[in-house]
């Protein structure tokens, strides 16, 4: 197989030296001469085959009559190497899991977590109530308590956000200088001091701020109602929804002329086998 360095004339000039050149040809050869991709087998012959690496995808995508998970152009794979956060399986001294595990994340060991039934037991029925220590704190712990608690207050309190400025900051003084020079304006003086101080606050004054309310959004859209499609109605029906008027025995404030099979009909005798 003749390579292109053969196939084109050589060059005029000599840049590089007989072993540079040789070296040059040889990467240049390895460069050109290209490994033949494996293709994957066709379709309807792929029974048993698996694909593993990027090449066996070819420049196509995952194959569907193969059941397993693929990652073409290592799409869709996790490259973190995580599990999600989830948390390894932890097992206590005697063996049982440790549900609580995950009720216990992100706090420290001494937080007392109750995650099970025993903890709803009180504790003078409990059955391990030899192993539970009722006596009270000897005076080195409440004193370490005690120091951790007023170091921690301490620490919130120096805070900037908590630290009350009662005190009102001092005047400045500015130099101001007119403009417009003249007795109109500051009295024949060409400059004057300025004193900037803090306005005091009215402690019995309202407050500014004025909450306004706004509108109420929207509603919920309402329930759909469903109906059932519209059919004929036959004649027996029509009689049937037939519902005579409301008309009283004692009251008739309009003074209508009521017929008699109308009085009849709403006495409700019809009604009657």
């Amino acid at each position: 197989m003749a390579t292109l360095a053969g196939v084109l004339p050589k060059p005029r000039r000599q840049l590089l030296n007989s072993e540079q050149q040789n070296q040059f040809e040889r990467k240049f050869d390895e460069l050109t001469v290209t490994k033949q991709k494996e293709l994957p087998p066709p379709y309807g012959k792929r029974v048993g085959w698996k694909p593993r690496s990027l090449d066996d995808f070819g420049d196509g995508g995952a194959f569907p009559e193969i059941h397993i998970a693929q990652y073409p152009l290592e799409m869709g794979r996790n490259k973190t190497g995580t599990s999600g956060g989830a948390l390894p399986l932890q097992v206590d001294a005697e063996g049982n899991i440790k549900y609580d595990a995950i009720a216990r994340q992100g706090h420290t060991e001494s937080r007392i977590v109750h995650s099970q039934f025993k903890d709803l037991v009180p504790v003078n029925q409990r059955s391990d109530i030899e192993q539970i220590t009722l006596d009270r704190p000897s005076e080195e712990e409440v004193k370490e308590t005690t120091e951790k608690t007023r170091e921690a207050l301490e620490k919130i309190a120096a805070q900037p956000k908590n630290v009350k400025n009662d005190k009102p900051s001092e005047p400045t003084y500015i130099r101001y200088t007119p403009g417009q020079q003249g007795e109109a304006y500051n009295s024949g003086a060409t400059q004057r001091i300025i004193r900037m101080v803090e306005m005091p606050v009215d402690p019995m004054e309202p407050p500014k701020f004025k909450h306004k309310k706004i509108p109420r959004g929207p509603p919920s859209p309402p329930a759909p109602v469903l109906h059932s499609p519209p059919r004929k109605v036959s004649a027996k029906e029509q009689q049937e929804w037939v519902i005579p008027p409301c008309i009283s025995n004692w009251k008739n404030a309009k003074g209508y002329t009521i017929p008699l099979d109308k009085r009849l009909a709403a006495d409700g005798r019809g009604l009657q086998e």
